[in-house]
């Protein structure tokens, strides 16, 4: 007979798994990008939150310690063509499995944009570029794309690309190829200029920001090593979440599922997947909650989301899919918050989570607006994406 795991049991699992509930908080930022196999990291100030969210002692210069000195966590471009931040022991299997979609998405791009801007052989600039650029980078570690530019004029050439609303813009070469390399694994982000919420990216060449990466995976073991990592935090899991989280089809989610020998259980979203040796039930986490940055892996961790969001869709998540700053109770979002103008952390409760719940979230916003009191004007930029919590961002 099919193991039923019911929500209880799968928020139980979200809040151990994903370091979130009491007694189970991380030690190092490492340690929260292995149990959620990548935290999202287009926007820095969310990689920093979403770190501190799950640990009990680690602070800002910690994180930034992780990512730029001791380089155990770096940032890739993967699932979704979007960023995060992983160990770096994963980085090589996320090139491996996404060069085929999200580096050729890239590529396909760059192409267009090039034809459009008169150039007749786009691979031979390309090429030539790639070469002047890497040239350029081994000469000046973690210079910015405008640094590039001006250094090679080659690499300053403006590419004409569609922008908001079919509007026209321009792009230099050297940061749509900087993007294109990026998603290949050769060059990386370094670290930004200016404070922890900088988004001033710096660029380096791979080979010069560690020298011990594990070798590359063919595509198939780079797709098993993904899997593996996704299912130990994230199950069960269906296949429609797998195939929405990494972007893949769903013949190669399967085949990935298949080669991870993963077991089907019964969910409330249909049938599921656990790896063989999560098949064991998995007591409660006890009461916790949480505060999450905008784009969490928590929050964007699966397609089926009835189990932990309920009937807030529309209030988390904007017209195209990207969820807001959450608050979380026991494996569920109950809420949201934001950073007003006068630097104070505001919150939105949408249900009644009992006098002990509220109590700690206030504890969670007094602590929240102590890190950000120095990220206000970052913080809000993030914020004011997302519909739900419109009020509570532009009242002071």
């Amino acid at each position: 007979m099919t193991r039923l795991i019911d929500d209880d049991e799968r928020r139980a699992r979200l809040g151990r798994r994903h370091l979130l509930a009491d007694g189970h908080r991380a030690e190092t930022p490492a340690d929260v990008a292995n149990a959620l196999t990548a935290i999202h990291s287009t926007d820095h100030t969310s990689t920093v939150l979403g770190v501190l969210a799950r640990t009990s002692s680690l602070s800002i210069p910690d994180v930034e310690r992780a990512l730029y000195l001791d380089r155990s966590i770096v940032r890739v471009l993967g699932m979704r063509r979007t960023m995060f931040a992983v160990d770096y022991r994963l980085a090589p299997a996320m090139w491996s499995s996404f060069d085929s979609t999200v580096a050729r998405d890239q590529e396909r791009l760059l192409v267009r944009y090039m034809h459009a801007a008169g150039i007749d052989d786009p691979a031979g600039w390309i090429e030539e570029s790639q070469r002047r650029l890497l040239a350029f980078l081994a000469d000046h570690p973690e210079a910015t794309s405008a640094e590039i530019g001006e250094g090679d004029p080659y690499l300053s050439a403006r590419l004409p690309i569609s922008g908001p609303g079919d509007t026209l813009t321009t792009q230099s070469v050297a940061s749509r190829l900087l993007t294109l390399l990026s998603a290949k694994g050769i060059v990386l982000r370094g670290q930004p200029r200016g404070s922890w919420t900088s988004s001033q990216v710096s660029w380096v060449e791979t080979t010069q920001w560690r020298n011990d990466w594990p070798d590359r995976p063919g595509a198939d073991d780079g797709d098993l090593q993904i899997a593996r990592s996704w299912l130990a935090g994230y199950a069960p899991a269906t296949l429609e979440d797998l195939a929405w989280w990494t972007g893949w089809p769903k013949g190669r989610s399967r085949k990935a599922l298949d080669r991870a020998g993963a077991i089907e259980v019964q969910t409330s979203a249909g049938p599921g997947f656990v790896l063989p040796d999560d098949v064991d039930p998995v007591e409660s986490a006890g009461p916790w909650v949480a505060l999450l940055p905008g784009l969490d892996s928590s929050t964007m961790g699966w397609r089926n989301r009835a189990f932990y969001l309920g009937n807030h869709a529309k209030r988390v998540f904007d017209n195209v899919g990207n969820g807001g700053p959450t608050v979380w109770v026991d494996g569920r979002i109950v809420g949201g918050w934001a950073h007003r103008d006068s630097g104070e952390v505001a919150f939105e409760v949408f249900d009644d989570v009992g006098r002990e719940a509220l109590l700690a979230i206030e504890t969670r916003a007094d602590q929240l607006e102590s890190i950000l009191k120095d990220a206000h004007q970052a913080s809000r930029t993030a914020l004011h994406r997302f519909r739900a919590l419109t009020a509570l961002s532009s009242t002071a």
